[in-house]
């Protein structure tokens, strides 16, 4: 039969287990507190009634009235009232008045007068004063005796005053009571106290147990540490209070992240007014040094107040490559589309011409189209050996054509096929560059162009540097907005989405660990400048 580990108790929950921990420590704790209280008291009383006996014996040495009466013939005829009197107003249980010989003149029984004292007299007799605890006629006392000087100084007779042991216990027991009540009604309330916390624990905990917590610790740590996405927690303060390996990787972040708060991350501004406490985003992209990331936060609530923001990130690097590159593959294929919708319209024009007999028309409006077009080619392939830098500038030229801009080739231009260095990720981050300065550029220039629009790109290398220059005829940059034209969400559009494609270029020229700059164009639009490392420069510059 299979048991679960730790028997009955272990199936309690932890605010059970530790309500039943804190009840036994309190109770035990009360009840050692009473013992001692009571020993503490009993001690005390103990000593207070050795002063009292001893502080009436003496009083009754003192008064002239034994003195007297133990030289007279009948000493008890004076002294048992006297005595008795005494005893009385002094609350002790008995006064015995004896000769030095130890025979009795008092007793709280008269049957007794005359009778031997039980008790010890040998240390009075010597002229000191003593107590004892004996048990005599009455019982276990607490008793003190004292010498009665006469005129001479000598001994004429001993008084003796007690206190039984059961009056001692009775005095104990009334001073305890009060204690006792006192601790019951503290043990009470702490134990109430202890119940309404163990209670709110036990909602907190979900009434689980220690063992099923312990489980849940570590499944929650394993899942943190496995998962590829980036998890963070931010307190309202605005500290990072939980961050896992997958934030740690895309946030390239090293040392300790707990603790810290999130502006001393180094994190790019807009990413750090994203993870601001309290803030909600869905699917916001963000753009950092090396990457693209999705972030989702939402505030974590607890009744009426925040505890928190949970923040996941996702790695959206690979996908908006491959999503810009289909793009363009999308753009070039539009444009194939559109060319061969315009090839298939001059052919019908070429036939008609032939069926005509107008042959050497035909021929000319043939073949004009197609040496434009080889031209292109062969500037494009003369200059840029590089495959894939001359495969984007001949689909950009191809799009910029189908859109109604040119895009031309300057004579600077001149690559050879070994600048990259055979690096697929070095040539993606290229092709990301130009492509998308290539696409601001012909929106530029076809916004503001007051001639027809044209961008320039110029291509080459120089003292281990591939240079890219971009320019158009557009109406180009404030220089108020340069700063901000990388940032993520930026542009001269309001169409909502828009903004991304220099925040890609940003940070594809960061990752290569490269410069880029703006400035004006000679024809009057922005002209972009982008130095890279080339060859295996630029391959050891990626991080």
């Amino acid at each position: 039969m299979h048991m679960r580990r730790g028997g009955r108790l272990g199936r309690w929950s932890l605010a059970g287990q530790l309500l039943v921990l804190q009840v036994t420590v309190v109770g035990l704790l009360a009840i050692v507190g009473a013992v001692l209280a009571y020993l503490d008291v009993a001690d005390r009383t103990e000593d207070s009634t050795r002063d009292e006996v001893v502080s009436v014996a003496l009083t009754i040495a003192d008064s002239p009235v034994v003195v007297d009466a133990v030289r007279t013939p009948d000493p008890s005829a004076r002294l048992q009232p006297f005595a008795e009197r005494v005893r009385h107003d002094t609350g002790v249980d008995f006064i015995t008045i004896m000769d030095p010989s130890g025979r009795r003149y008092t007793h709280p029984n008269p049957a007794r007068i005359g009778e031997q004292f039980i008790g010890h007299t040998a240390e009075a007799l010597k002229g000191r004063t003593f107590t004892e605890t004996y048990t005599g006629t009455l019982g276990p006392s607490v008793r003190a005796v004292v010498p009665v000087f006469g005129a001479g100084h000598e001994i004429v007779a001993l008084v003796s005053v007690g206190i039984t042991l059961d009056a001692i216990a009775g005095q104990v027991r009334d001073r305890v009571a009060p204690m006792a009540i006192i601790a019951l009604v503290v043990l009470a309330g702490g134990m109430a106290c202890m119940w309404l916390v163990n209670r709110r624990l036990a909602r907190q905990t979900h009434g689980l147990g220690p063992a099923e917590l312990g489980r849940r610790i570590e499944h929650h740590e394993a899942i943190l540490h496995t998962v590829r996405e980036g998890l963070l927690l931010i307190d309202p303060d605005g500290r990072v209070t939980l961050c896992n390996d997958g934030a740690r990787e895309l946030l390239d972040l090293t040392g300790e992240v707990e603790g810290r708060t999130v502006a001393d991350l180094g994190l790019p501004a807009t990413m750090i007014e994203s993870l601001a406490p309290g803030r909600v985003t869905r699917d916001e992209i963000q753009l950092t040094e090396r990457r693209v990331l999705v972030v989702n936060s939402a505030p974590v609530r607890s009744g009426d107040h925040t505890d928190g923001t949970v923040v996941t990130l996702r790695d959206h690097t690979e996908l908006e490559a491959l999503t810009g590159e289909l793009a363009s593959v999308r753009g070039f294929t539009e444009s194939l589309r559109s060319q061969a919708h315009e090839a298939a319209n001059r052919l019908h024009t070429v036939v008609s011409l032939v069926e005509l007999g107008r042959t050497t028309e035909a021929v000319e409006f043939a073949t004009a189209e197609l040496v434009l077009a080889q031209q292109l080619t062969d500037r494009v392939v003369g200059a840029v050996t590089e495959p894939v830098l001359a495969a984007l500038l001949l689909g950009k030229a191809a799009q910029a054509n189908e859109r109604g801009a040119e895009l031309v080739i300057t004579p600077e231009t001149e690559i050879d096929d070994v600048v990259l260095g055979g690096d697929q990720a070095t040539a993606r981050d290229v092709v990301t560059i130009l492509g998308n300065l290539i696409d601001n550029a012909i929106e530029a220039a076809l916004e503001g162009a007051a001639t027809a629009p044209r961008v320039y790109v110029t291509a080459r290398t120089e003292a281990g540097e591939l240079i890219l220059l971009v320019a158009d005829t557009g109406p180009g940059l404030a220089p108020e907005t340069v700063p901000d034209a990388f940032h993520r969400g930026w542009s001269t559009k309001p169409d909502p989405g828009r903004g991304l494609g220099l925040g890609l270029v940003w940070q594809a020229v960061r990752r290569n660990r490269g410069t880029i700059d703006v400035g004006d164009g000679p024809a009057g639009g922005a002209v972009f400048t982008v130095r890279l490392p080339t060859g295996r420069v630029m391959t050891e510059a990626r991080p």
